[in-house]
């Protein structure tokens, strides 16, 4: 069985790292893009199995890139991942999970082993 494609957007450069290290520990096949553009040039080239997308980042935000990937895969499960409370801002339901930025990965790696899961 193929190993979980699992694309992390952060613009955060050390964050990205450790989501990588930590998540091909777990066995996935892990992909990073710093920015929204570049997330979606690799959703249209690859399809990811799962994604955590930041909200705040320069150029197009998590929000819109989010939006954006679930037109097209309205069943991709997207978690989004950002330093602040999003919870009352109806513009990120859409989206499959959310979880709180933490040098402790043990809350995201559950939540994406339970997305995948459900797929």
């Amino acid at each position: 069985m193929s190993k979980p494609k699992v694309l992390i957007v952060d613009d955060d450069q050390h964050l990205r790292m450790l989501y990588q290290a930590e998540l091909e520990d777990e066995h996935y096949e892990v992909f990073i893009a710093s920015s929204g553009k570049e997330a979606l040039e690799f959703f249209e080239k690859e399809t990811p199995d799962i994604v955590t997308l930041d909200i705040l980042m320069p150029g197009m935000d998590g929000i819109e890139v989010l939006r954006r990937m679930k037109e097209k895969k309205p069943n991709l499960p997207v978690i989004m991942s950002t330093a602040y409370d999003y919870r009352d801002d109806f513009s990120v339901w859409a989206s499959d999970a959310y979880v709180v930025k933490s040098a402790d990965l043990t809350e995201l790696k559950s939540t994406i082993k339970t997305l995948l899961a459900r797929k």
